[in-house]
């Protein structure tokens, strides 16, 4: 899952929004530098990122950039499912994904201080270009796409990524549809457990 499935799977609880969206920069025992809400955010996303990897709808979105992205192919499909949440009117009614990306970016403005350095550094450009709510816009995945490769040691084109996404867009909104009903029960069940162990 990508930046706007690990905030809207923080369920509106500020601290756990935080770990949640910087874990991916926490590594290892850093996890321990940070307050024990933030976090249960950072374990959260973790639990999410391994059940996402395990699912049946994933792998079978996978093997539609698997071909030409191989180890890649999961990247491209946390993008993917972003896009869709992002369109998903069970989710977001009318305005309520531009009101929910604008709550996020106020809840992380007064985080600042704690951000890990690269979080530090993308959160500027999440917020000035609003990247949660643009995932909804097919132009915007196919940057997020190529901002993708840039990012990523052994891949110089991301065009073949967007040709499959729009060749293969059908099947992976029912990827989509099958995934992210059982990831938002898992994540409420894995929240749960976190703040029993409290």
């Amino acid at each position: 899952m990508n930046y706007l499935a690990h905030a809207y799977l923080s369920f509106n609880i500020p601290a756990v929004l935080v770990g949640n969206l910087i874990s991916d920069y926490v590594k290892g025992k850093k996890q321990f530098d940070y307050p024990a809400d933030i976090r249960k955010g950072i374990v959260l996303h973790r639990a999410i990122d391994s059940f996402t990897d395990e699912h049946e709808a994933t792998a079978v979105a996978k093997e539609i950039f698997r071909p030409s992205y191989r180890l890649y192919s999961g990247a491209f499909v946390d993008v993917v499912y972003d896009h869709f949440l992002a369109r998903d009117t069970q989710q977001f009614t009318g305005n309520r994904l531009y009101a929910f990306s604008q709550e996020v970016y106020a809840t992380l403005d007064q985080y600042t201080s704690i951000f890990p350095q690269p979080f530090s550094q993308l959160y500027p450009y999440m917020k000035k270009h609003n990247w949660l709510n643009n995932y909804g816009n097919r132009e915007s995945i196919d940057h997020s796409f190529q901002g993708l490769v840039r990012r990523a040691m052994y891949l110089s084109d991301s065009s073949e990524a967007f040709r499959l996404f729009e060749k293969h867009y059908d099947a992976l909104q029912e990827c989509y549809d099958v995934f992210f009903p059982a990831v938002k029960r898992f994540a409420w069940s894995a929240l749960e457990g976190l703040d029993s162990e409290n």
